[in-house]
């Protein structure tokens, strides 16, 4: 069972009220959201739940840099300082921090015309110009450092020797799982596939990313809220961090404009991506090699089979038909793709 937050000792310390409700929000894979409604307000509580980023220090990080963003005209919503200025509650060793509830929806790219396409990728350019501005400075044009970025490579790209094992360990779990079902007869089907790209496109590992800088390390459609057709809050900031800038961006526009059969949605990704170097101040040739490291990321990655095979979580499972057709269609369409990336 959920672990249960403690309301009476977390809003004394808030003054914010007796409470009236109280909420789990769904959409979290790693940490926990309530929707919080006192005699005060309505708040949105977050318990701080994922080891790699609930450290009160880390968290403490994130909050200054939201505080700081939001003076910049960045659309989030800071915490909420309690009655000694601490935006971090730790009790009975968990984190948890108190925001202001920000009324929106979360819309995928399908959802957004060509205009809001181009507005999305506006937003990620300014964050990643807004935090050049409020975060700590670093060496430039290095890699990402395993220091900076949790789920970063400090030696590079993904190894596809690495690849191919997990690849038959995987199918070895599929193999033994009982009884089968329609999700084991995709898996088997993706893995062969990707072991036969694997072998077809091993010599175009790419080298180490490009230069780096401060980024959200998880921008997608549901950690951004609207309200009516504007960005109203970007919220998550867990894994802030330093790595590779324009690989956020395509990073994120693999999510947000991937349609059903794994296609993207090319002309939104082109008014997206222009409208991103524009505000970023990034080079048609920076995403071009952040379309190469991110397609060969695809390539490599099965974070959702190994949730489903190795750790029985299920929660990832409904995205996993569009995310494993994507690598095999970007394969197919990677010169289209980098065209739209960079026209």
């Amino acid at each position: 069972m959920p672990h249960a937050p403690p309301l009476n000792v977390l809003l004394s310390r808030y003054r914010a009220g007796s409470a009236l409700s109280c909420e789990p929000v769904d959409q979290g894979l790693l940490n926990r959201g309530y929707r919080l409604r006192t005699t005060h307000g309505r708040y949105f509580l977050k318990h701080h739940f994922d080891p790699e980023t609930a450290a009160p220090a880390a968290i403490a990080r994130q909050h200054r840099a939201t505080r700081r963003l939001a003076g910049l005209g960045v659309p989030v919503a800071p915490p909420l300082p309690d009655r000694y200025g601490r935006t971090v509650a730790v009790i009975g060793g968990h984190s948890y921090a108190l925001h202001p509830w920000i009324d929106g929806r979360h819309r995928h790219g399908g959802q957004l015309t060509v205009r809001q396409c181009a507005r999305l990728g506006a937003l990620l350019g300014l964050v990643h110009a807004a935090l050049e501005q409020v975060m700590p400075a670093y060496r430039r044009n290095r890699p990402a450092r395993a220091v900076d970025a949790p789920d970063a490579d400090p030696a590079g790209s993904a190894d596809p020797d690495a690849t191919r094992t997990l690849i038959d360990d995987l199918l070895a779990r599929v193999q033994r799982h009982r009884p089968a079902d329609s999700f084991d007869e995709l898996a088997r089907h993706r893995l062969l596939e990707r072991r036969a790209l694997l072998e077809r496109h091993a010599d175009r590992r790419p080298p180490r990313g490009g230069a780096v800088g401060w980024v959200h390390g998880d921008f997608h459609p549901f950690n951004l809220l609207y309200k009516d057709d504007a960005p109203a809050a970007i919220v998550d900031w867990d894994k802030l961090g330093v790595r590779p800038r324009a690989e956020e961006a395509v990073r994120a526009a693999a999510i947000f404009f991937v349609r059903p059969d794994g296609a993207l949605d090319l002309p939104r990704v082109r008014a997206y991506a222009r409208a991103y170097r524009r505000a970023a101040g990034a080079t048609a040739a920076q995403l071009a090699a952040a379309v190469h490291r991110v397609w060969w990321e695809r390539l490599n990655d099965f974070w959702m089979l190994r949730w489903h095979y190795e750790r029985g979580d299920r929660r990832a499972d409904p995205q996993f038909p569009a995310a494993s057709a994507l690598a095999v269609w970007w394969t197919r369409a990677y010169e289209a793709v980098c065209g739209a990336f960079t026209d």
